[in-house]
């Protein structure tokens, strides 16, 4: 019996002890973080619900911060290229007359590239058209095959895209597909064996675990891009699955928009796709610029676009410090289209301060996105919006997917970003702004179709009424720098 209450008392006092050295570990841990935190000088919300998520429970914040904080690591940073795209010196022709224009200077200045003359734009705007013109531009490719993808889909559109890469492999091309790790999660391994049996390259863009200088679960590369031969390419919003594109129309097919680009602009958006692939796969950048031929970047058309690539391995914030340019040069009207709208608050505040002085603002979003959390953040932020004059509208299912602002008729900025902190402040993205006034049109014609679909967005007079819906906005707000 004695025995047997030593027995218990020391278990008692091992696990007490044991206990004691992880609470304190933890809490050392945790203070270490917050030091950190604050010595990466985010913007005040971010820091603020980060800080909270560690301190109110720190079992599920510490990890959470470990696995998806940061942002531009300097690690990262300087293990990856700094990325601001240039043309080959073949492919230098004269400038752009907008190159001097405030919109295009600010994305300059804050690491953007310059505007560039000479292309073919033309507006992708139905999932079939997508599907098409890429199963199209892979068949018809006599060189190389570069195509980037936050998700490729295990149904029939991934299916037969993988189908098309292989077969083209098989063929000698040079093909090479870049998945996001976290986004391909069920994609990225045998689901795209056959291409690299046939000879093609699957690369994963940093993969999640385990934990290394190379991975983060935070840091996603949401651009996509395809690029064929070096010279076409095509770009936009859409994923590579059955809710984006599809040989055949679907009643449930999200809406969005996107662009083929020929010319000098192309071979830029190839310039990205390089330096994210080599990032991934370790390879030396000289051996693809090797394969390219001496036509790429050359003249062929009259559009004059500006390739904006944001996210850690670009200095500074050109496609964020761009948007807000837009804003402030406005005169007349600004159409934004976009999944998501959870601004920071200069972009909020410049938006409303526009809104106030006459400038004509519609803000078009799914009237039901396919993240709820998101539709429960955006209310503060839509509110403030029409409050201040902005005309704020929803469409109904299916789901709308595409980004898109357009200024005055004047410029217009299309890509993978969405108009949230994290499109905008911590994945990898690519804009395409548009300067020439035919494409600012054809822009602004696709975008009075959207318009003519949706609905008023309606402020209730009064405070919101129901408990569990102020809970979740104020919880969603709260946690919008972290979604």
């Amino acid at each position: 019996m004695i025995a047997d209450v030593r027995d218990f008392i020391g278990q008692f006092l091992a696990e007490s002890f044991w206990a004691e050295i992880f609470s304190i570990a933890g809490f050392l841990l945790a203070f270490f973080l917050i030091a950190r935190l604050m010595s990466e000088k985010k913007a005040p919300a971010n820091t603020f619900a980060w800080l909270l998520v560690i301190v109110l429970i720190p079992y599920f914040g510490v990890p959470l911060y470990l696995l998806f904080g940061g942002r531009k690591l300097r690690s990262l940073a300087a293990l990856k290229r700094r990325l601001r795209p240039t043309l080959p010196a073949y492919a230098i022709g004269p400038p752009s007359a907008y190159a001097t224009t405030p919109v295009a200077q600010t994305l300059i200045s804050a690491g953007g590239g310059s505007p560039v003359p000479g292309n073919s734009l033309r507006l992708i705007v139905t999932g079939e058209e997508d599907f098409h013109e890429l199963e199209r531009r892979i068949r018809n490719a006599r060189h190389s095959i570069h195509i980037t993808a936050f998700i490729l889909g295990r149904d029939e559109t991934g299916r037969r895209i993988v189908t098309l890469l292989a077969q083209r492999a098989r063929d000698g091309i040079k093909v090479r597909l870049l998945l996001d790790a976290l986004g391909c999660l069920v994609s990225s391994r045998g689901f795209v064996q056959p291409i690299r049996d046939a000879g093609g390259e699957v690369a994963r863009f940093m993969p999640v675990l385990p934990f290394t200088s190379r991975r983060s679960a935070n840091l996603r590369n949401h651009r996509k891009i395809a690029v064929f031969d070096h010279t076409v390419a095509l770009v936009g919003g859409r994923n590579l699955a059955h809710e984006y594109m599809g040989p055949t129309p679907f009643n449930k097919r999200w809406r969005d928009f996107g662009a083929v680009i020929e010319g000098p602009a192309a071979a830029l958006l190839n310039e990205v796709f390089i330096a994210d692939w080599c990032f991934a796969t370790r390879q030396p950048a000289d051996a693809l610029h090797a394969e390219i031929p001496p036509h790429v970047g050359q003249s062929c058309g009259t559009s004059d676009l500006q390739v904006v690539a944001s996210g850690p391995d670009v200095p500074g914030e050109p496609l964020y410090e761009g948007i807000i340019s837009m804003i402030q040069e406005a005169k007349y009207r600004i159409c934004i289209i976009t999944p998501y709208f959870i601004p920071d608050d200069v972009l909020l505040r410049s938006l409303i301060v526009k809104a106030r002085a006459g400038c004509a603002i519609t803000l078009v979003l799914p009237a039901k996105s396919n993240h709820p959390i998101t539709d429960f953040a955006r209310r503060h932020y839509v509110r403030e919006m029409q409050r201040a004059g902005a005309r704020v509208l929803l469409i109904a299912p299916p789901m709308l997917h595409a980004k898109a602002m357009i200024v005055d008729q004047t410029v217009g900025l299309l890509g993978s970003a969405n108009f949230d902190l994290r499109s905008l402040f911590v994945n990898f993205e690519i804009g395409v702004l548009v300067h020439s006034p035919a494409d600012v049109a054809a822009m602004a014609a696709w975008a009075e179709a959207i318009v003519s679909e949706c609905q008023e967005f309606r402020l209730d007079p009064g405070r919101r009424h129901k408990l569990f819906g102020n809970i979740a906005e104020d919880l969603s707000r709260l946690l919008a720098p972290l979604l």
